[in-house]
């Protein structure tokens, strides 16, 4: 039986694990938002219509952060529309979904939401049809105390005090076609330049070279199998480099159903993920050169999941609340899922946000049904595990693992990640097993000092079709394994099974 060993050492580190690489989002997409997080008449929504129920599970999660109100949803969007009393809100067509919009959620209603939650929000100004007098004044609704038409307006709707959203995203997917409002990335890279001017001047902050108070995130490329990457994100932070902190990415992977793709190919999209992470590491640093900037701008991996893109549409145009893009999630998109995570953990020097697209119902973690219940999906428990334990730093790891051929290249059978967290004292250690085999492992934890496990988890299915649903929600999910023993305070030893993930929490 192959062996394979893994070590790590306490004093060579990636990069410190910024708690925002667990967030997620929410757009006005499917039933997300209605029938997701806001029903009200629901038995467990509150007074404002959250759902309670919901709530609990995004605690559970350990979400930290949350992206609104999209997406494509939002370069057709006018925050306008979505604030005020609801009976004079306006019911708009959606062009990027072809749905409808009743506006009855809107800014206030997630300012609510958020701080009800413990969420940190992430607001998003529309870059496609939207002006970028438009983006500061959503600033200014937003973060303004009052004094000003725009800002007492807010006051008017309930919120004497400014919310202070620190963290705005500079339009979506602007490189794509399909965006309502598509810009060439030189037309986007002005536009984002003078929106960045403007929304900063709108907080208060004019002095040149002084620290940011808002953190903007520039949106790059939809996916790095546009013809324009990674030259559209060249030429879009040659115009913002210094007037923003991050670069956004986004990448789905999708399970080939009708096997026309082997099994491997959907097994490798960690290590392309890995691969697309440098490529933009290396773009950035190229611009950074060319312009002469001391800064460090960073990656926003704000959208990134697993997601049958493919999938054909079934509802009506023009549905309020449709079901879309609910995808039921199996065994073997969790085991993908777990490597993902592990890919955005030992890129943590360079990818600070992390946001999992979506929340609730849509290509989703937690499942709703109207006027009932929820079950948590297969993709619930890796993030719950990994967000809830990985803090600190992330460990560099050196492996000796076999590998095998797919369609992105070569990917490694075991996937990992070590994270170190002084203050707690901790060392947690995710392993994905992507071979059809049992394979002994062998982990050196050095530099650490003396460990005893604490938690032992696995998933593993014989069916990698299985999937959890309202009328059995618990066919996928983790069981607890007896703790191993830790030789010499540094050495454990581990059969993982075969197509499987493993989560293990040590204390020193």
């Amino acid at each position: 039986m192959m062996k394979t060993k893994i070590f790590a050492d306490a004093n060579l580190r990636v990069g410190e694990i910024d708690r925002n690489l667990f967030g997620s989002f929410i757009e006005h997409l499917g039933r997300a938002v209605y029938e997701g997080i806001y029903e009200p008449g629901h038995p467990t929504a509150d007074e404002n219509g959250f759902r309670g129920d919901v709530i609990e599970l995004i605690r559970e999660l350990n979400v930290p952060i949350v992206r609104y109100p999209g997406g494509n949803f939002l370069s057709g969007y006018d925050w306008r529309d979505g604030i005020g009393p609801r009976e004079k809100r306006p019911t708009r067509l959606d062009l990027a979904w072809f749905t409808t919009e009743t506006n009855e959620f809107g800014t206030d209603e997630f300012m609510k939401w958020c701080k009800k939650t413990g969420i940190t929000p992430m607001m998003a100004v529309n870059m496609g049809t939207g002006t970028i007098l438009d983006a500061a004044h959503l600033v200014e609704y937003c973060n303004h105390a009052g004094g000003t038409a725009i800002s007492d307006q807010r006051r008017a709707n309930g919120a004497e005090e400014p919310y202070n959203v620190k963290y705005w995203c500079i339009g979506n997917e602007m490189d794509g076609p399909w965006q309502t409002g598509h810009l060439s990335a030189d037309e986007y890279g002005k536009k984002a330049l003078e929106a960045a001017k403007v929304m900063r001047w709108t907080n208060g902050e004019y002095e040149k070279n002084a620290p940011h108070d808002l953190k903007l995130i520039v949106s790059g490329s939809s996916n790095h199998e546009m013809k324009t990457f990674p030259e559209w994100d060249r030429t879009v932070l040659e115009h913002t480099y210094e007037a923003v902190d991050y670069l956004s990415m986004h990448r789905y992977y999708q399970y080939d159903a009708d096997r026309k793709r082997p099994l491997e190919d959907f097994l490798g999209s960690a290590d392309d993920m890995n691969e697309y992470i440098g490529t933009l590491k290396a773009t950035i640093e190229y611009v950074r050169a060319k312009v002469r900037s001391k800064r460090h701008l960073k990656i926003s991996f704000d959208e990134w999941n697993i997601w049958t893109v493919d999938a054909p549409r079934t509802e009506p145009l023009w549905k309020k609340a449709p079901h879309l893009l609910e995808d039921v999630y199996t065994f073997r998109d969790a085991l993908v899922f777990a490597g993902l995570m592990n890919t955005l953990l030992n890129n943590c020097d360079v990818v600070k946000i992390g946001c999992l697209a979506q929340l609730v119902n849509v290509i989703a973690p937690i499942m709703t049904k109207k006027g009932g219940g929820t079950f948590k999906q297969a993709s619930f428990y890796p993030f719950r595990y990994l967000a809830g334990n990985a803090s600190g730093a992330t460990v560099r790891t050196f492996s000796d693992s076999d590998t095998f051929e797919n369609m992105y290249g070569t990917a490694r059978t075991i996937n990992e990640a070590v994270t170190h967290d002084a203050v707690k004292r901790e060392v947690c250690v995710s392993l994905c097993n992507y071979s059809q085999k049992t394979r002994e492992v062998e982990l050196e934890l050095r530099s650490f000092g003396e460990l005893k496990a604490k938690e032992y988890v696995r998933m593993v299915n014989s069916d990698l079709d299985a999937t959890n649903g309202f009328e059995h929600p618990d066919t996928v999910k983790p069981e607890e394994l007896d703790l191993p023993n830790v030789k010499d305070g540094s050495l454990v030893s581990l059969s993982l099974a075969p197509m499987s993930w493993s989560f293990l929490r040590f204390k020193y």
